[in-house]
């Protein structure tokens, strides 16, 4: 019999709250005291509630002001499918293996616009930050300006490196997209399109960088007409978006490189929707090798992310840190893997 999935509501029943407070505990928003923020914490992580599966028992709490404590800072919380969620396993670990804690702060909307800080964020009581999926420039400087020891785990597309006051820590991104493009060229391949917003984000910057390195070296043209490259808000804006924007498309390239597995997979289903089989009629490629990049068919061709050892060199960067807080900022790349499967063909 297959086990009953956990849901937001299994969590308030067994805390005797309403789901809503569980919710917003959860999410970071709404006055939610600490020790309620807390106690829904700790009975998802032994719930084993999405991402919080993958965290410690003492994981991700708010602790009292004596306690050393690393702050993460989100817009969102990595769920189970992202790489980021065994990502802060691998972190959490690392740190608290030094005697540190690490507390969650979730970063709205309305504080974004503002400017200002997530109500449960005590600068007082953060001896360093770890910054995930927080790609505002504007805010980033917020946070780098507190003179707090940080770290970014990617980061803004438009960050300037010399002037940033943060270590930044990426995945590989250009060299290996070049390589999966460079041998889809080899196999014959011509038309290349990327989809994803390479503003987005550092990493999709730097796949879309290793993309068109790959047709430079080849001497192939890159047609923006065969490409998808919207700002990144609109590609989860409506059901059948991606159906819309392919039909828009005069002609189908015969590879679609994508900036991520999330992208990848909503390409195969539009593909599907016209009748097309891949890789038969088109080759469609991903990025981060997430659960689902197996789960769908035909298996998608990414690039995997290691993403717990990426999680252990962020807490031991950001530990360098505190401790020598005037060194030399890093930006550190770990090493990525290209992934062949079924939705590209066999290549030699």
């Amino acid at each position: 019999m297959a086990k009953e999935k956990v849901t937001i509501q299994h969590i308030a029943d067994a805390l005797g709250i309403s789901r809503n407070t569980a919710s917003k505990a959860l999410n970071g928003s709404g006055s939610i005291p600490d020790e309620t923020r807390n106690k829904v914490i700790r009975k998802a992580i032994e719930l084993k509630y999405k991402q919080f599966a993958f965290m410690e028992s003492e994981s991700l709490l708010t602790k009292s002001s004596n306690s050393r404590n690393i702050a993460l800072l989100t817009e969102n919380l990595p769920n189970t499918s992202h790489f980021g969620s065994t990502l802060i396993s691998g972190l959490e670990k690392r740190i608290s293996s030094e005697g540190y804690n690490l507390s969650i702060h979730i970063v709205r909307d309305i504080e974004l616009e503002s400017l200002s800080l997530p109500n449960n964020f005590d600068k007082s009581n953060v001896d360093g930050i770890v910054c995930i999926e927080l790609f505002d420039l504007e805010y980033s400087r917020l946070i780098t300006d507190l003179g707090i020891p940080t770290i970014f785990i990617d980061c803004s597309a438009h960050v300037c490196f010399p002037e940033f006051q943060a270590d930044v820590l990426l995945m590989e991104n250009e060299h290996s997209t070049y390589q999966l493009t460079k041998k889809l060229i080899e196999g014959g391949y011509k038309e290349l399109g990327f989809i994803g917003d390479y503003n987005h984000c550092r990493s999709f910057n730097e796949r879309w960088v290793g993309f068109n390195r790959a047709l430079t070296e080849a001497g192939l043209e890159l047609k923006l007409s065969q490409c998808v490259v919207d700002d990144d808000r609109l590609f989860s804006s409506k059901p059948g978006w991606m159906d819309e924007r392919l039909g828009e498309m005069e002609k189908l390239p015969s590879v679609f490189i994508c900036a991520n597995d999330y992208i990848a997979i909503s390409v195969i289903k539009a593909l599907k929707n016209r009748n097309l089989s891949i890789p038969g009629d088109i080759v469609v490629c991903g990025f981060d090798n997430g659960p689902e990049s197996v789960i769908v068919e035909p298996h998608l061709t990414t690039v995997h992310i290691y993403s717990n050892e990426m999680g252990v060199k962020a807490a031991e960067m950001l530990l360098s840190r505190i401790h020598d807080p005037n060194q030399p900022h890093q930006v550190s790349h770990i090493y990525t893997k290209p992934i062949f499967r079924e939705s590209t063909p066999k290549l030699e």
